[in-house]
């Protein structure tokens, strides 16, 4: 395994991830700092980094240089985006960087930042036709794909730093954002290829304004989850959230829940620019990603293949992370999930459910047992509140919220329903009754497997009047298994109204 520190030095903010990578082309973050350091503040005027801003960054790099020595790091990959690629004393700054901190900055092109942003959202989504908004300080950049094939980008000379300078000389708030758009329809109107994007392409955010904006919608609406990947916002409540937040002075902005303060002045002009995008391309609602650029200089040290093509699943890649990360015995995890796949199929005639809860049973499955990690007893319950907090890739929030109750409730524990009430607005009213059935599947998948040792292979499962006759395939002693799982009958009658019976 291989520690390395990822560095994006951004036109407002520079940021460190710390890594671990891996030998099996997985990776997991397991540090962060990040400053804000403006660096592209008052370029505009004549192509200069400015002194004060210089000093800042190379202040806050020296940090980064010694956390990355501190936590072991055995390399750094740093990168530098649209304020250093168009500085004009970009090579002395870079010098400058290289002799006080150690750390090589590459600069990347236009279509280096772009294409990053691209994997950086494609391995960690599973939306197959996407418009991309990623708002940075400097620039934004406008990636379109369909079929998990990169089809246009353009990356536009301004973010929300650049913009807040350009429109710094009006007084009224709300008269500085209408400029912004305005200013960015007309750049959007030269892009001759927006108009081949149909109407099914999902819009997808990328950034910290989009991150902040997820943190003032979560408590407006007093969202449970806590990640804004996959979080999905309608154009209208976006709308009112913009509405509000320009008509405010700066310091009032600042005192705003879930807006970072060191961006209250510039997220009036990222805000905008979102607002013009979708009035532009009339979409209705979008979906924010949580992935970018870093991830994609992530992905592509990990695994160097998804530089010529993405990744096929995006969510097996991320749970078999997850599994690996939280060293669970991975050949009984597939045993379980083949098991109950298996009884999913064989059932359906009971339970009718669509294969959108194969997903989320797969999900439950996959990830049952990491909350041995903390301790054996009650470890469902610790499974329940670790596969919430978990970066799940390719699944959607409710997915995500219906496999973590699946799984706490696989040990013999029903649905705890103070905590499902928490979730009433995620999940659906039909949910709960699927929680419970596909729960008493996997536990029952999870006994046949008890040992361990794979000895039951498969199961053959018929509908008898009033009761299920489970026939095991076994290579040895199977008493334990069968035992085991013969003990969850009562949980099965009460969930499927039959009787249960494994021979």
């Amino acid at each position: 395994m291989e520690k390395i520190g990822i560095i994006d030095l951004g036109s407002n903010t520079a940021r460190l991830l710390i890594v671990e990578m891996f030998t099996d082309g997985h990776y997991m973050v397991v540090d962060e700092l990040k400053e804000s350091v403006r660096l592209g503040q008052d370029m505009d005027r004549d192509g200069f980094l400015k002194p004060q801003r210089i000093a800042e960054t190379i202040k806050t790099l020296k940090m980064f240089k010694r956390l990355c020595d501190a936590s072991g790091v055995e390399r750094i990959i740093a990168v530098g985006t649209a304020a250093v690629r168009r500085a004009k004393n970009q090579r002395s700054f870079l010098d400058e960087i290289q002799v006080s901190c150690n750390i090589t900055i590459r600069v990347l092109t236009e279509e280096e930042e772009a294409i990053l942003v691209y994997r950086g959202v494609i391995n960690s989504m599973d939306i197959p036709k996407g418009i991309i908004l990623e708002i940075g300080g400097g620039s934004t950049k406008i990636v379109y794909y369909n079929r998990r094939n990169l089809l246009h980008y353009s990356v536009l000379p301004f973010g929300a730093v650049t913009l807040t300078d350009l429109f710094a000389s009006e007084p009224d708030t709300k008269k500085a954002a209408e400029q912004v758009e305005e200013f960015f329809t007309e750049q959007l109107k030269k892009l001759d290829w927006l108009q081949e994007v149909d109407a099914e392409t999902q819009m997808i955010g990328v950034g910290g304004s989009f991150r902040n904006l997820f943190k003032i919608s979560k408590l407006v609406r007093k969202y449970p989850i806590d990640t804004p990947h996959n979080y999905h916002l309608e154009t209208e409540d976006f709308i009112g959230t913009y509405d509000m937040l320009r008509a405010l002075d700066v310091d009032k902005r600042k005192k705003i829940k879930g807006l970072t303060p060191s961006r209250a002045d510039i997220m009036p002009a990222a805000l905008a620019i979102v607002k013009s995008f979708v009035t532009y391309m009339n979409i209705q609602s979008f979906t924010l990603s949580n992935c970018g650029l870093r991830e994609g200089l992530m992905i592509n040290q990990a695994l160097p293949i998804t530089q010529e093509k993405p990744l096929s699943d995006v969510l097996n890649y991320s749970l078999d992370k997850l599994v690996r990360y939280y060293d669970c015995d991975v050949k009984h995890v597939e045993h379980v999930l083949t098991l109950s796949v298996q009884l999913f199929k064989q059932l359906r005639v009971l339970h009718k459910f669509s294969r959108q809860y194969l997903k989320v049973l797969k999900i439950a499955a996959t990830l049952h047992d990491i909350g041995r990690k903390v301790q054996y007893y009650h470890h469902a319950r610790h499974s329940w509140y670790m596969v919430l907090g978990s970066s799940i890739y390719g699944a959607t929030h409710r997915e995500i919220v219906l496999a973590a109750f699946v799984a706490g409730c696989h040990n013999r524990e029903d649905v705890p329903m103070h905590d499902w009430m928490k979730y009433k607005d995620v999940v659906l009213e039909e949910d709960l009754d699927a929680v419970k059935k596909l729960g008493v599947l996997l536990r029952i998948a999870e006994s046949l497997d008890r040992t361990q040792c794979g000895v039951v292979k498969g199961v053959n499962c018929d509908v008898l009047g009033d009761a299920v006759i489970m026939k095991t395939e076994v290579e040895g002693d199977a008493a334990l298994e069968i035992r085991d799982a013969s003990a969850a009958n009562p949980e099965f009658k009460k969930a499927f109204k039959k009787n249960l019976e494994i021979l």
